[in-house]
């Protein structure tokens, strides 16, 4: 049994999310195939990061076992062979030791959320970006922003469907910027809960766009009714995990 490590993008907009099931193709399912296609193994798939249904990834790792050892070049070479008409890509592809988990071991995951702030709707990124065609305040966001750092509970940018043991979190960092018509949000943190990134943007956006929302005050109400809307999937990126080096040895 050898198990491999790969980085993947792919492009949301028309599946279900990372998780296999009956609804639809999803991240999992179609990299199940391939593997299937070029190896005839199933096996499980494990993401550092279970993203839902429109959103995308730069740079998701993912791990797998095969019974049958390959070179790690010709395992990538072989899975996109398979993927070229997919949304999905391998990036890249290691042997790793069989302690590495690319959900358990990752010690950082990194997310991207990009709002397109401009009076024109998009047509070209449509399913790349949330279209805010008010302008947007990004000082006013940037103080609110700033609330959100640090060990908190969470419960009020908590989907109802979420299934972590804790509502408490920690946020390492939330950055905002203005790039041209865009405006980039930047989010670190071992882990998040489900829909954490997307209710934070929308609480966020709304502050920019002049609603009195308090973060002070969503915190403490413990409610997910306290904050703002849920920014739609189309914006969200799961950018990179990182990981202990020796978890990769």
């Amino acid at each position: 049994m050898v198990r491999y490590k790969v980085t993947l993008e792919y492009d949301g907009s028309d599946l279900i999310g990372w998780q296999e099931n009956r609804q639809g193709p999803s991240v999992q399912s179609i990299l199940r195939h391939a593997i299937e296609k070029f190896c005839g193994e199933r096996p499980e798939l494990i993401a550092a990061g279970r993203t839902d249904a429109g959103v995308h990834a730069i740079a998701m790792v993912a791990h797998f076992d095969l019974d049958k050892e390959q070179e790690a070049e010709t395992v990538m070479r072989a899975m996109n062979f398979y993927l070229v008409n997919s949304p999905v890509s391998v990036l890249s592809c290691e042997k790793v030791s069989d302690d590495f988990n690319a959900r358990f071991s990752c010690v950082r995951r990194n997310y991207r959320y990009v709002v397109l702030n401009r009076g024109p709707h998009p047509v070209l990124e449509r399913n790349r970006v949330w279209w805010v065609p008010r302008k947007l305040n990004i000082n006013a966001m940037r103080r609110a922003a700033e609330r959100l750092i640090g060990h908190h509970d969470f419960t009020s940018f908590r989907a109802s469907e979420c299934q972590a043991k804790s509502p408490v979190k920690t946020l390492d960092s939330c950055t905002i910027k203005r790039n041209g018509d865009y405006v980039i949000f930047e989010f670190t943190a071992r882990s998040f809960l489900h829909h954490q990134v997307r209710n934070m943007v929308g609480t966020l956006v709304e502050i920019g766009l002049g609603k009195p929302y308090d973060i002070d005050e969503i915190f403490a109400a413990k409610n997910r009714s306290a904050a703002g809307p849920t920014a739609p999937a189309a914006g969200l990126f799961f950018v990179s995990a990182d990981y202990a080096t020796d978890d990769c040895d």
